[in-house]
């Protein structure tokens, strides 16, 4: 149960994560097809495009500056008026040079919300109440992304990428300003100290997200792309496999917050580094297109288990330090952004089975991490180390 001094605080939440993901779920279904269709971007374009995209979650710890001059929940209004912005206008420079700088703008908002996200959700709701209000706030996600879907697939019939970039773009620029004028703060809510810092005894925190990071760039470069190029899966078949993915990831993150609070974060993360083993293992030598597909909806379920990360931090945390943490650790969480997918990639030139393997290796070192994993017992319940 909510408190009802925060109920306010996850409305606020909840209307700028559906308006997020609307934004850059309807961008990312756009993007290819109008890069090759329209703006007729070649395959090194695009991707450069993509490394562009990643700066500014590179870039996040900036956010820890922003905030002493805007208020953390203002500056998360904000980032979902320029990721909106960024995307509406996107139609309107049908150039390499204009998606590169509408595609960096779009990011900054995207990326900027998500750290603020990430910090006020620590800040706003216990150790208990967190992993429940994040499952709600993924399963939301998860629910937007087949509900932009939907909408774009109706636009498609009527208007062309300009109107519906600029449609998509004007609906989630206005949430952002429903955002500004809103007010869920409380003063209860412990001062943050506004600048960079690093801590010997948040190591174990820092370590697990930037293998977080480098799982999930071998996740979003690699698996589909193994789909397409390995098992000539069509434009349906990866649209299909999108729809039943969010579906599932809308009834089962609920359930991965609740595991948390009953299981405890070590558990969790065990159970996730485990199934990362088979999951790229299955993906360098499965022989069956299907077998791969389902693999890449257990990923993105597994992936979702990376809450634990965040509830680990909270447990361990000084109150005053989740806002600036955060913004490094996302930071962090993007350091793999910058050489894996090169990495990735000429490997994959080499031998595709090999990106996969180095998946599983990653895997492999993030589950002996885990098992460093210690929390504080709840009071009332008994649990030295979970």
């Amino acid at each position: 149960m909510i408190d009802e001094k925060n109920r306010s605080m996850f409305r606020f939440l909840a209307v700028l994560t559906a308006a997020s993901t609307v934004g850059i779920q309807g961008y990312t279904m756009l993007f290819n097809n109008f890069a090759v269709e329209t703006v007729h971007l070649e395959g090194l374009q695009v991707g450069l495009t993509q490394s562009v995209r990643e700066i500014p979650g590179f870039l996040a710890l900036i956010a820890i500056y922003m905030m002493m001059v805007i208020r953390e929940h203002r500056l998360a209004a904000l980032s979902i008026i320029l990721l909106g912005a960024g995307v509406a206008i996107t139609g309107q420079f049908p150039t390499f040079a204009g998606v590169s700088l509408t595609t960096l703008l779009m990011s900054f908002g995207f990326h900027y919300y998500e750290t603020v996200n990430q910090s006020l959700t620590l800040q706003y709701f216990s150790t208990h109440q967190s992993p429940l209000v994040m499952g709600k706030l993924r399963s939301l996600a998860a629910i937007s992304s087949i509900i932009a879907a939907a909408v774009i697939w109706c636009l498609g019939f009527f208007i062309g990428y300009a109107g519906m970039f600029l449609v998509l773009g004007g609906v989630v620029a206005l949430a952002g300003v429903w955002g500004m004028i809103q007010d869920p703060s409380h003063s209860s809510v412990p001062t943050q100290r506004l600048r960079m810092f690093l801590k010997r005894r948040y190591w174990l925190y820092y370590a697990l997200t930037f293998m977080s990071g480098a799982r999930r760039q071998i996740y979003m470069v690699f698996s589909m792309f193994l789909l397409v190029k390995i098992f000539h899966f069509s434009v349906q078949g990866i649209t299909l496999l999108f729809i039943i993915n969010n579906l599932i990831n809308w009834l089962v993150n609920p359930l991965i917050g609740r595991s948390i609070n009953a299981f405890g974060e070590r558990t969790l993360c065990t159970v996730e580094y485990a199934g990362v083993i088979l999951v790229f293992l299955t993906y360098a030598y499965a022989s069956s297109g299907w077998l791969v597909a389902c693999m890449y909806i257990l990923d993105y379920i597994l992936f979702n288990f990376a809450v634990a990360i965040r509830t680990y931090f909270q447990k361990i945390a000084d109150p005053e330090d989740i806002a600036p943490t955060s913004a490094v650790g996302f930071t962090i969480n993007h350091l793999a952004a910058v050489f894996l997918p090169a990495l990735g990639g000429y490997l994959w030139m080499l031998d595709y089975r090999i990106p996969f393997v180095m998946g599983a290796l990653l895997g492999f070192i993030s589950l002996l991490l885990a098992q460093f994993i210690k929390t504080p017992a709840r009071p009332g319940r008994a649990e030295s180390a979970v």
